[in-house]
């Protein structure tokens, strides 16, 4: 059996061995994307704090102003008074559409032009789009820099991680990839498991003084088996946000939907001038439920009927999907409904906390560096593998050699 086990396992390796290199590789930079990005940004996350804030709605106003035909339509406030706000800006054309950056021209639609086709096969999937942010100083409402992260090297990086910078089609090679991961995981494990005692003791230490060939044969198997869980938490958490198949067939198994609860409506009051809330009302009506939040994310509505939408992360949450959600009248600004993490069904939950726990922000930095380094023993085992398949064939090659060696020796003797 073990035999059979043991084929399948090195098939699937040499099939998915290169991607699922670089999907660790580039994991593994992807993990302290943010607490670096910051360190090398400083000035654009961090001001010299002053007296008094201003409201945000003057704000939002001087931010029109200086990025002309800008809306905005999300003001994110952090609870560290030296923190810029990050101010999610609605761009569009003169003619009323979107503007989306490194949109081919029509004439050349129009024309065929097969590099145009080409780069629309490989751009990135339509939900990983988005528009800039624009980081505000809050005391005097400069913007400190016009933000867009799909012009940056860490999306260039994630762009490699979740589809190998060739769009849908390399979605889907990453998405089977990371499926035969999985079974890679799950057929290790099977050949690893020892049948006595004295095999145990051996395939749960690296002998570093045995030579190359037994030390890669230890670090292919002995810290595959430590990482084995982990990685495959990670592949496993890799499909559900990568996969919509995997996604949908997960949460049909457990009987639970990850689904946002539907949103209330706001109802105008007939006395009451129909006039949209302030983003300082929406502060301070939800500051006075929740105080001390990391940080208050604040959605204006779209329409006359959509709720005023405030997120908000408590402070001491357990990871940075556990966030807190604040559904106000847009006319009153009376609070519809509100929803924590706790209140969120179990598909909601599993939603929030997939990310932190594929990425390894569920326990904070802690468990960032035990992700960093399992992500790079990751990359390290489609090779050492490679090289223990090698040698196995070699050695294999070589027994009959030997063996006719001796058997012409005793002859002539």
């Amino acid at each position: 059996m073990k035999v059979f086990f043991r084929r399948i396992h090195l098939y699937l390796g040499l099939a998915a061995g290169l991607v699922i290199t670089i999907s660790c590789l580039t994991g593994s930079l992807l993990v302290f994307e943010k607490e670096l990005t910051e360190a090398f940004n400083h000035d654009r996350y961090y001001v010299q704090p002053a007296a008094q804030r201003l409201p945000l709605d003057e704000i939002a106003a001087m931010v029109k102003q200086q990025v002309p035909g800008a809306g905005v339509s999300r003001i994110q406030v952090f609870a560290d008074p030296s923190r810029t706000l990050a101010v999610s800006l609605d761009e569009k054309k003169k003619g009323g559409k979107k503007e989306v950056k490194g949109a081919a021209p029509a004439q050349n639609k129009v024309a065929g032009n097969k590099d145009v086709k080409a780069a629309e096969k490989n751009a990135p999937p339509k939900k990983e789009k988005g528009g800039r942010t624009a980081f505000v100083n809050p005391y005097t409402g400069k913007v400190v820099e016009l933000y867009s992260y799909q012009q940056t090297f860490y999306y260039k990086i994630f762009s490699l991680h979740r589809w190998l910078l060739a769009g849908d089609t390399g979605k889907m090679i990453t998405g089977i990839s990371t499926l035969i991961f999985v079974f890679i995981l799950i057929t290790g494990i099977v050949l690893w498991w020892p049948k006595t005692r004295n095999i145990l003791k051996q395939r749960i230490k690296v002998k570093w003084d045995r030579g190359w060939k037994r030390l890669n044969h230890d670090l292919h198997i002995v810290l595959g088996f430590y990482a084995a869980i982990f990685l495959f938490v990670s592949a496993f958490t890799g499909l559900t946000i990568g996969s919509e198949w995997f996604s949908k067939g997960l949460y049909a198994a457990l009987g639970t939907s990850p689904k946002p609860t539907e949103a209330p409506v706001s109802v105008p009051d007939p006395v009451i001038t129909h006039k949209t809330i302030s983003f300082e009302t929406a502060l301070a009506q939800v500051k006075q439920q929740v105080p001390d939040a990391q940080y208050y994310s604040l959605m204006a509505p779209k329409d006359t009927a959509a709720a005023f939408m405030v997120t908000l992360l408590p402070a001491g949450t357990l990871h940075e999907g556990a966030t807190t959600s604040y559904y106000l009248d847009q006319f009153s600004g009376k609070v519809l409904k509100s929803q924590t993490f706790g209140e969120k069904n179990l598909g909601q939950q599993i939603r929030s906390s997939v990310k932190p726990l594929h990425t390894g922000a569920i326990f904070g930095k802690t468990s960032k560096v035990f992700a960093l380094i399992i992500a790079l023993l990751g990359v390290t085992f489609p090779t050492t593998g490679t090289i223990l398949w090698i040698n196995r064939t070699m050695k294999k090659k070589k027994g009959p050699k030997a063996k006719s060696r001796i058997t012409a020796t005793a002859v002539a003797a």
